[in-house]
């Protein structure tokens, strides 16, 4: 006596096999489309820094010259030399004040936790053309007493205020990982509060302080909306210039270049900082 075994197509069942073709090739196309839009504007400003034209309309030649004259505008040297004293500035003042302030948020009791949290969090979820022009009415209240306070002090308190969040937000997560009786013993040790703080809780959330302080610099450094409102008296960051240059239609293209070199020292900073973690990691685990 014989069986004939059951088939899942005598169920009903169909392969759809030009379904399965189409939903590969839909998801090839998602792929490539979604890294297309997330870098097409890199690609063209990459293609641009090579174009021997200044029009961005028609690509006349390949050339290296804006790389080499990317200096020669003296306005554009300014304006990066000014991006970065503020961006760095900035960086460093939020990261100082963000740590202590990340834990002192920590060891408070929940309930005011909380409402810090709220506080802090309100800079991130604002607008920043809401933030720029409230802090621009802001520092017009002391015009009377400081006439030329617009500029360089009004930009560094500005970055201040919208990157401080920033350095916050990364240190606390540090923080709630570390063991919540580090502090505790450290004192019970003969170790003074300050002293345990520098010496066993901030390196305990070094990764945080480092992961938020590039964040806040990167941040501060491609900000324009609320440098925009809160400049004057002629101090123009990176970010201004182009705006005013596009408007007069003079946009030197050596910018192009800057903006290349820029996002390939960006590439290189993560792949370097990927490998040494990585090797780090196999060097602990081989010492385990």
């Amino acid at each position: 006596m014989t069986y004939e075994v059951a088939k899942i197509e005598d169920y009903g069942f169909k392969q759809h096999k030009a379904l399965k073709v189409l939903w590969k090739i839909f998801k090839v196309v998602a792929i490539i489309f979604t890294i297309l839009m997330l870098y097409i504007s890199i690609i063209i400003i990459a293609l641009q820094s090579f174009n021997a034209s200044r029009s961005t309309t028609e690509f006349t030649g390949f050339t290296f010259d804006w790389y080499m004259q990317m200096f020669d505008n003296s306005l554009l040297t300014d304006s990066i030399i000014n991006t970065f004293i503020v961006s760095g500035s900035a960086t460093l003042i939020s990261t100082f004040l963000g740590t202590f302030i990340a834990v002192g948020i920590f060891y408070l009791p929940k309930k005011k936790r909380q409402k810090l949290l709220l506080l802090n969090n309100i800079p991130l979820l604002n607008a920043d053309i809401v933030t720029g022009v409230t802090l621009m009415l802001l520092f017009s209240l002391l015009l009377p007493i400081f006439p030329y306070f617009f500029g360089f002090t009004t930009l560094l308190l500005a970055h201040v205020f919208f990157t401080l969040p920033y350095i916050i937000l990364s240190v606390l997560p540090k923080l709630k990982e570390m063991d919540p009786n580090l502090m505790d013993a450290a004192t019970d040790l003969g170790i003074k509060p300050f002293k345990a703080l520098l010496k066993v809780i901030i390196p305990s959330v070094k990764s945080g302080i480092f992961s938020g302080l590039v964040l806040a610099f990167t941040v501060s450094f491609e900000d324009f909306a609320v440098s925009y409102f809160t400049t004057g008296n002629g101090f123009d960051n990176m970010s201004i210039w182009i705006y005013s240059s596009i408007g007069r239609r003079s946009l030197f293209p050596g910018v192009y270049a800057f903006s290349t070199l820029l996002t390939l020292l960006g590439i290189v900073a993560v792949l370097v900082y990927t490998f040494v973690g990585k090797g780090k990691k196999k060097s602990h685990e081989k010492n385990i």
